[in-house]
């Protein structure tokens, strides 16, 4: 007669006890060897404290830390009895199941098949390998299969910080809740979730992952109003295409406007990675320019995409793309504020000694007042360097090849290429000084035509061909004296630099990369202070200032401050207002400080050499922990530059930003933007000093499982059919939750 590998088990079991002992009841502990022949795939281990034969009834029961393991189930017990006529397995007490996938189940009492695959459960409590619970009154499985009664499920945990019992935040409750292990997805009948124990809304249908990873199905609506659109209700669909890829789609439902779709696609592969997001609707708009509506409606979107791949280690390749069909899309459905849209592509090679890319780029403006037809697209932007491995006279060698073609379709445009060498050689001197020796060579062609289309004239250059030689040369020197001071190390580095650059024309060829140019702290011992290459600073000049640091147990602080004099007579091309347009520049510095992880200060100035008026202003400032801070942001640019030159505006303006911890997962938070420009900063400016331009204020609620936020937010300025007014935005995440 033929018996199953888990009967031929049993019997083994039962044979070896009556053999060994030849009495019904064992009283010693012991562990029961397993000696099932090795061709079994079928073996089941048992150990347990006391084993107990009925012969009458044909029953083993063992009694005390009872362990019995099949294929990866583990169960465990304080006595399991298997009826051998019947098959049926029975565990009672302190039961914990553990599954082949992690999944930990508890009970009071479990009836299995002597398999210990199938069976019913009472009063269940199922740990899954991710730290989510489902708890049920009664249960069966089948092939590993759950189908539990009178269920809950949450993936939120039961115990605070302090390891005391808390009721979860969220759960979802069921007539019946059916798991299935090989699918990971954990399926209701009669579902309702209950949020801090009330219930809130019925889920008919409700499914989801049994695991923190994404899988398909319904996300949970967003809730918003604004005097826009009126009162908005997101509702989208996630679908898991594959273990790199997936897609959202979403529909906007509107009161006050026509309906919107949006769609992501996120794809991660081999050599890299790209994602898609679009947004889509039909509707009218408002012109920009007359503020009124066009009459009729028509498509309205906004396209973004993303991706880098590299291809091998040295060969990579990137593309970004922004789109958008009209100027107030954006901020009509508060998708993005940028009033710029840049899109990019790209092809890249890095090596050790070696660079190279050839790149495009194109701006979509969303500024009212812009005209689109002047703005730049570059196509292409060659840039190549090469690092020489042998140094000369002890210095590192780079050369550069560099080219741009800009377009613009009712503008400037205009083509530049050059060519440069560079040598820099750094030296320590006996007593400890830093020096800096450097010498570049530099020689430009330029071709350019509707130069008088570009409203600024110092930006225009001459049309036709031109062509330009640079040459430059720097010494540049630090000491670093080193202390102890207030518990800490305090450095103090006086710094000189000397330069001489030369530059056979300047204003003749075209300005396109080098116009916002203001002195700062960053850029005040810089080869070069204009940002780009179509403009260099064409004169001989000593460069001069401090930097000081303190580094104690909780305390850092960096300090630096710094002037130049131009010593030669020869004219500038820094317009007034710059900081660089005398002989003496003006002064400027930055200082940071930092207290443990609780403050974080940064200031930036410049001092006008005259009468230390401030021409310079910046504070940016972070006070607290994350979970209760305070944000500061001051801007003030009071060069008396004048609106004539559209890059150097000046202007005044305050950022502040906190949120405020009231409970262990409550908090309240908001922040505001005020323009403080007047006539002082700019001429041209209508404010009255005290413009605001948005703020926000909210209360939101965050935990391990559940995020709650209700926000006000009001926007001050219109822009088409964008108008001023309120938005109201509730949002609601569950973790690990889809329909």
């Amino acid at each position: 007669m033929e018996f199953s590998a888990p009967l031929r088990f049993w019997l083994r079991l039962t044979i070896g006890i009556l053999a060994s002992l030849s009495v019904e009841n064992v009283a010693n502990a012991q562990e029961i060897p397993e000696e099932l022949p090795s061709a079994l795939d079928d073996q089941i281990t048992f150990s347990a404290e006391e084993v107990e034969y009925d012969q009458a009834s044909d029953t083993v029961t063992a009694t005390g830390n009872v362990v019995a393991s099949r294929n990866g189930y583990i169960l465990r017990a304080d006595s399991i009895v298997w009826n051998r006529i019947t098959g049926q397995v029975t565990a009672n007490g302190n039961i914990r199941s553990v599954g082949p996938r992690g999944d930990v189940a508890y009970g009071d009492s479990i009836e299995v098949t002597d398999t210990l695959k199938d069976g019913i459960v009472k009063n269940l409590l199922l740990v899954l390998k991710d730290g989510s619970r489902l708890a049920a009154n009664s249960g069966t499985r089948t092939d590993g299969r759950l189908e539990l009664n009178e269920a809950a499920y949450t993936p939120c945990k039961v115990e605070g910080p302090d390891g005391c019992p808390k009721e979860p935040s969220w759960q979802v409750k069921a007539n019946k809740v059916i798991y299935d292990p090989e699918k990971k997805r954990i399926k209701y009948k009669g579902a309702r979730i209950e949020l801090f124990g009330l219930p809130v809304v019925p889920l008919p249908g409700l499914s989801h992952p049994a695991e923190t990873k994404a899988g398909s199905g319904f996300l949970v609506p967003n809730l918003r109003f604004s005097r826009n659109n009126g009162v908005e209700i997101e509702q989208g669909y996630y679908w898991r295409l594959g273990q790199n890829r997936d897609l959202n789609v979403a529909a906007h439902l509107f009161s006050n406007v026509a309906p919107m779709a949006h769609a992501q696609f996120r794809s991660f592969e081999d050599k890299g990675a790209f994602q898609i997001t679009g947004y889509a609707t039909y509707s009218n708009k408002v012109s920009t320019a007359t503020g009124t509506t066009t009459g009729s409606d028509a498509f309205r979107g906004y396209l973004e995409g993303s991706g880098r791949f590299q291809f091998t280690p040295e060969w990579g390749a990137f593309a970004s793309v922004r789109l958008a069909s009209d100027r107030t899309f954006l901020r009509r459905y508060d998708i993005s504020r940028d009033d710029r849209l840049r899109s990019t592509f790209g092809v890249e090679r890095i090596d050790a000694d070696s660079y190279f890319a050839f790149n495009g780029w194109g701006v979509q403006t969303l500024r009212t007042g812009d005209r689109q037809g002047l703005q730049p697209v570059a196509l292409p932007e060659v840039d190549y360097r090469l690092r020489l491995t042998d140094p000369i006279l002890g210095g590192k060698v780079q050369l550069q090849a560099n080219s741009l073609v800009i377009g613009r379709t009712a503008g400037q445009d205009t083509q530049r290429a050059f060519a440069s060498a560079r040598w820099d050689l750094r030296k320590l001197t006996g007593m400890g000084q830093e020096v800096n020796f450097t010498l570049l060579g530099r020689g430009d062609v330029y071709h350019s035509d509707e130069n008088a289309s570009t409203v600024t004239a110092i930006y225009r250059g001459d049309s036709g061909w031109q062509a330009r030689g640079i040459a430059a040369a720097a010494a540049d020197i630090r000491w670093p004296l080193v202390g102890k001071a207030f518990g800490g190390t305090q450095v103090l580095t006086p710094r000189m630099q000397l330069v001489a650059a030369h530059s056979t024309t300047n204003l003749n060829v075209p300005n396109e990369d080098a116009r916002s140019v203001d002195l700062e702290d960053s850029n005040l011992f810089a080869l070069n202070r204009f940002p780009g290459y179509d403009r260099i600073e064409n004169n001989l000049r000593l460069t001069y200032g401090l930097d000081w640091a303190l580094r104690a147990k909780d305390f850092n602080i960096d300090f630096n401050i710094g002037q130049s004099y131009r010593l030669s007579n020869q004219a500038t091309i820094f317009p007034d207002g710059t900081g660089l347009s005398d002989k003496i520049s003006d002064i400027v510095g930055r200082t940071d400080i930092r207290f443990r992880d609780f403050v974080k200060f940064t200031h930036r100035f410049r001092l006008d050499k005259d009468n230390f008026a401030i021409r310079r202003n910046e504070v940016d400032a972070t006070i607290g922990t994350r979970g209760t801070y305070l944000q500061l942001g001051y801007l003030r640019l009071n060069r008396n530059i004048g609106g004539s030159i559209e890059d150097l505006a000046d202007r005044e303006e305050m950022r502040i930003a906190g949120r405020l911890k009231v409970a262990r997962y409550w908090s309240v938070f908001g922040s505001a933007i005020v323009d403080l420009t007047d006539a002082r900063e700019d001429p041209l400016s209508i404010s009255d000093g005290f413009d605001p331009i948005r703020h926000r204020i909210g209360v939101a609620y965050d935990d391990d499982c559940l995020s709650i936020s209700v926000t006000w937010r009001r926007d001050y300025q219109p822009t088409g059919d964008a108008k001023r007014g309120n938005t109201y935005l509730f949002k609601l995440a569950f973790r690990n939750l889809g329909v």
